[in-house]
């Protein structure tokens, strides 16, 4: 099993930035896919940036230049730098954690992130 902690949500006007964090533990060792996915009321749960296979990163188009996928292997933590914030940004981020061997996911929390315009 994985174990995934989020934190750094909050209320930030239009503009401005955020740094979520995502502590990982358990069995990590496995962990072939790790990011970031958000929810908007009223849609779909969506990717916004991942650590994929082979440690390169995707970001989804909409955030692109924007945010930051980072992560610190001594702290089992993924981070996402989130700049240039806008409305349309507000949503619940969820840290999700893919293992492949097994097929599972495992999901964190969850973390409000509200922009005010």
């Amino acid at each position: 099993q994985v174990l995934l902690v989020e934190s750094g949500g909050g209320l930030v006007q239009a503009g401005g930035s955020l740094r979520l964090s995502c502590a990982a533990s358990g069995s990590i060792l496995r962990i072939d896919v790790m990011g970031w996915y958000r929810q908007a009321p009223g849609k779909q749960r969506e990717l916004v940036a991942a650590f994929t296979s082979g440690g390169r990163t995707n970001y989804a188009d909409t955030v692109k230049g924007r945010f930051t996928i980072s992560r610190d292997g001594a702290k089992n933590t993924v981070y996402l730098q989130m700049n240039s914030l806008k409305p349309e940004d507000t949503a619940v981020y969820y840290c999700n954690a893919f293992r492949a061997q097994w097929g599972d996911n495992f999901w964190g929390q969850g973390t409000q992130v509200t922009v005010s315009s």
